[in-house]
């Protein structure tokens, strides 16, 4: 069988090629039957998965099942290699399948067999739109073998999440997961029925009166765009408020007056900045000034040493966080303007994020909105945290093999490359290395142009959104029209990216912003050799450069992408310090060509920073275990009683 062929596969392969021969000789069988015997036979599964009997034993049955049901209601027959990712998926592994090669597909298949034992099974995406998207269009599949489904999206209330969450299969948003685990785990503390540590299952005795809990148990979950989910996502707190603070004003003013003077504050005379830690710090003359400041009534009764906090981080704000790049300002449902943050690493709003340590409300206070004061934390668990509670794991990402050592390590997940359904045809042109980001851009719009001019598409990824504007900018210059994906118009996302692959089409999009939809190709754009992927910049993690890659050539066709660096990039600094980025910008500077042979410095510098991030994970992980060891032996509730 082809996709066998070859070596350095999995030796888990051997034994999956024999349950795959099972799927497919089942496959004459069902055929013929009718829809209600395919339903009659999903219903014996799950008799059969009630009584105890081994889900891998059932598992050639199940899958054959759901690729019939796929055929009948969708057309879409599973090919092999999507039974063999479906497999990996049920071994609890993370399969990485190239863009294009059928994810959704793919996670219809463990989610039916591990929904058969009735406890429930999740798939956790990046946003609602997705969550909603991908269960409407697999419901034909489940509907044909019995089985409910269920969506949570951010509005529902509790009613409609019991609901959902009491199906078969659910769909929704690790966000939304995890503050259901979160206030039920409240509820059952507020009616002093935590009995275990696991949260209860649905039996538990509670009776029918007052509130429930909506979720009934963490069985199994499959983490769709895993490597963003559980990787750099991972440090993300979800927390629950708890009462408001009684000194309130006195805060608000103070971040007001803190952000207020920032701008008076200078490098070395009255602060200093640790390269290390990017810790701002006061000197002394910076500590005299803020006791020079004049100061309201409300803030003069702020303790010293809480001004030169407010100051410090005030400063930093300023200095650091920039307007549409690392958040945007937009209205919220009530129509009030808020922060929100510009993830980094996928280019989407993170909706419902915010910054630590007092750093959203100071960028709230710089950019004149209402000050969210924190309000104590009366819940709180980490997305890392939250995963590691399903019995089961499995997630799904077209990039995961640079982050294999971390996922398998943290979650206990093998990674497993599931080969392509037919073998990929993508180019790589050689990278090209500018002295500025102004040379660097100039030779960005010249090639867009050139190949423009042959009706190829053109996909141009940026890593925020003021360079995706600057580059629009400059493209409206020379009247190439094109369409600008980012941050600030997430709404029309999937109809963007669904039509970047048009002929003479241009996109441009903050990193991998319209992650999750297909960009499909005519035969007119394949024979004219596909789409051109342009990626201006080199990330923090490799993967996410591949991802954006991973948008040309996708199911065998053809196509071709190019990376774009300069001297002056944010990833020097990150890797090889501040001095050598320093003195590598200014080299830049004196430059009128381009500097191609510079192009593994970069490489160098970004294994840096994916080393150090790594470092930094793995602290966090290590401390919280400390935590929740420390606080178990005490009594205290690991996910309830974490102070701020």
């Amino acid at each position: 069988m082809s996709i066998f062929s070859g070596g350095g596969f999995h030796p888990k392969m051997v034994r999956w090629k024999r349950m795959l021969t099972e799927i497919n000789e089942l496959e004459p069988t069902l055929q013929p039957e009718s829809d209600n015997d395919l339903r009659k036979r999903s219903l014996a599964l799950r008799y059969r998965a009630m009584a105890g009997e081994k889900l891998a034993k059932l598992l050639p049955e199940a899958y054959a099942l759901v690729r019939e049901a796929g055929r009948r209601t969708l057309g879409m027959r599973h090919y092999d290699v999507q039974m063999i990712g479906g497999i990996s998926l049920f071994e609890s592994h993370i399969a990485e399948m190239q863009t294009g090669e059928g994810k959704t597909l793919t996670a219809t298949l463990p989610l039916y067999l591990h929904c058969l034992v009735g406890k429930g099974a999740h798939l956790a995406t990046v946003n609602d739109y997705l969550a909603k998207r991908d269960a409407e269009w697999m419901t034909p599949i489940y509907n044909l073998l019995g089985v409910s489904v269920g969506i949570i999206q951010t509005p529902d209330d509790q009613g409609a999440r019991r609901k959902s969450y009491g199906s078969a299969v659910t769909y929704g948003t690790a966000k939304e997961f995890g503050f259901d685990f979160l206030r039920d785990r409240l509820l059952l503390r507020a009616q002093n029925r935590i009995q275990t540590e696991m949260l209860g299952d649905g039996g538990g005795g509670f009776s029918d009166s007052g509130d429930k809990p909506v979720m009934r148990g963490m069985h199994f979950c499959l983490v769709d765009e895993a490597d963003s989910i559980l990787i750099d996502e991972a440090r993300t707190p979800l927390i629950i408020g708890s009462l408001e603070d009684t000194v309130r004003d006195q805060i608000v003013e103070t971040y007001r007056w803190a952000s207020e003077h920032a701008p008076e504050y200078e490098l070395d005379d009255h602060f200093t900045i640790d390269d290390d830690t990017k810790q701002y710090e006061l000197t002394a003359r910076g500590r005299q000034k803020v006791r020079a400041l004049p100061k309201s009534n409300l803030v003069r009764t702020m303790g010293l040493v809480d001004l030169y906090e407010y100051t410090e981080r005030a400063i930093k704000v300023f200095r650091e966080f920039l307007l549409d790049r690392q958040y945007v300002v937009r209205p919220n449902d009530k129509g009030v303007d808020e922060i929100v943050i510009v993830d980094e690493f996928t280019g989407r709003l993170a909706e419902g994020r915010k910054w630590r340590d007092g750093i959203h409300q100071a960028i709230e206070s710089k950019e004149n909105l209402e000050i969210s004061v924190p309000t104590g934390q009366a819940a709180r668990i980490t997305v890392q945290d939250l995963f590691l509670r399903y019995n089961h794991l499995a997630g799904m990402t077209g990039t995961a093999a640079t982050s294999a050592r971390e996922l398998k390590r943290i979650y206990r997940t093998p990674v497993l490359r599931v080969p392509t359904n037919r073998p990929p045809k993508r180019k790589r042109l050689a990278d090209r290395v500018f002295g500025s980001i102004d040379a660097k851009f100039q030779a960005i719009v010249d090639e867009v142009k050139t190949i423009h001019e042959t009706g190829r598409p053109v996909l141009i990824g940026t890593r925020s959104i003021d360079k995706s504007e600057m580059l629009s900018r400059m493209l409206h210059e020379i009247g190439i029209e094109h369409q600008v994906l980012n941050a600030n118009n997430v709404a029309m996302e999937a109809e963007i990216v669904a039509d970047a692959g048009q002929h003479g089409r241009v996109t441009v999009a903050t990193n991998m912003a319209g992650r999750g939809t297909d960009i499909k190709l005519t035969d007119q754009i394949v024979q004219l050799g596909g789409m051109h992927v342009i990626c201006t910049e080199l990330h923090d993690a490799a993967r996410i450069d591949r991802q954006l890659i991973g948008r040309c050539g996708r199911q065998g066709d053809p196509g071709s992408y190019r990376q774009y660096l300069s001297l002056d990039d944010d990833i020097l600094k990150g890797g090889l310090g501040p001095d050598k980025a320093e003195k590598l910008k200014a080299r830049g500077e004196s430059l009128t060509d381009s500097v191609d042979s510079y192009a593994k410095l970069f490489r160098r510098a970004q294994r840096k920073v994916e080393k150090k991030h790594f470092r930094d994970r793995m602290v966090l992980l290590h401390h919280e275990k400390e935590r929740k060891k420390m606080q178990r032996e005490i009594g205290q509730d690991p996910y309830l009683d974490t102070p701020d």
